[in-house]
């Protein structure tokens, strides 16, 4: 990179730190920030002073000097990236997609304030060049299966975990023939296939339940909080299944084998945030891993063809043996 447009770059971040800290930016903080000597800081900081006229210099009670920007006039003065404003954008459409309403409301009103300290001109052309890069990237309409969901159930779980405070919902399991009322106490939500809701039933033990997202009638609040288990782990709880369906029936040991020629393309894989990957001497590639949820182990398998052996659970392998097909044309 060119010196002197790496330098550039150093001011640029440290007046973004001087920004965004609520106190501003030290010498000290300086040398640490950068990994630079404190000459060097004092360097830094002069160059802050002359590219930002507007920093606010004070001198603290141990005499020590801090550099502070308004993240307004420094938003203003140099916008915000197509980059920053795709992300953004990115996460308001994937919240409208899962029905977080709470949080397209909360990411769409920070949006357009930050919009709202850029100059219109720049505004539009950043919510246009925006728009390109989601564009250029494939997130303009690719909604993929998946379950619909009910939002205004969606929102009232969401009130829920926040509280966290108890919901009564009318859910119709499996076995139901109608929809029954069950108060409960939320703990989180799992996306996957479906969507399943972590929930204990009061008056029914200590169990955590899944309570499929689709199933919901109607979702309300209760006036009543609850504590939480100090010892429940949101994502401890969900790697125990391979997708959102969980069955501590099933948690046991998984392996899989791929042949040398599906070896690279599922190498390329995350089947599962615990696996253990091995290549083997003739180039196959073994997967292991513990979890759960056979069916939706066997749903995703079946894309494999006969690319993909099970080597255990032996119940798993007898779910997808006889579907292991030679005739697909790609890979997943």
């Amino acid at each position: 990179m060119n010196k002197r447009l790496g330098k550039a770059i150093d001011i640029m971040r440290l007046a973004e730190v001087a920004a965004a800290q609520a106190d501003g930016i030290s010498l000290v903080q300086i040398t640490e920030t950068f990994g630079v000597n404190l000459r060097t800081a004092q360097r830094m900081s002069k160059a802050l002073e002359a590219a930002f006229p507007m920093v606010e210099i004070r001198i603290d009670k141990d005499r020590r000097k801090w550099w502070k920007l308004n993240e307004q006039k420094l938003l203003h003065g140099q916008g915000i990236r197509d980059s920053e404003l795709s992300a953004l954008e990115m996460g308001i459409r994937r919240a409208e997609r899962d029905g977080a309403l709470t949080e397209v409301s909360a990411l769409t009103s920070l949006r357009d304030r930050l919009l709202a300290t850029m100059p219109s001109s720049h505004a539009r052309r950043a919510e246009a060049d925006a728009e390109a890069v989601l564009e250029a990237r494939g997130h303009a309409c690719r909604p993929g299966p998946r379950a619909k969901y009910d939002p205004l159930i969606l929102g009232a779980i969401e009130t829920a975990l926040k509280g966290p405070f108890s919901m009564q919902i009318d859910y119709a399991g499996a076995q139901d023939a109608s929809p029954r009322t069950r108060q409960i106490e939320p703990y989180g939500v799992l996306f996957g296939m479906r969507g399943y809701l972590i929930a204990r039933e009061i008056g029914n033990g200590t169990t955590y339940r899944h309570f499929r997202l689709d199933r919901v009638g109607k979702a309300q609040l209760l006036p009543s909080s609850f504590k939480r288990d100090p010892n429940f782990d949101l994502r401890a709880h969900a790697s125990r299944a391979f997708g959102s369906f969980h069955s501590e029936a099933e948690l046991a040991p998984v392996e899989w084998r791929f042949s040398p020629a599906a070896a690279p393309v599922a190498r390329d894989f995350l089947f599962h945030p615990d696996q253990e990957v091995t290549t083997e001497a003739d180039g196959s590639l073994t997967v292991r891993f513990t979890a759960g949820g056979w069916l939706e182990m066997a749903w995703h398998l079946y894309q494999w063809g006969d690319t993909v052996e099970v080597i255990s659970p032996p119940e798993l392998r007898a779910m997808v043996e006889a579907h292991r097909r030679p005739d697909f044309p790609a890979l997943p």
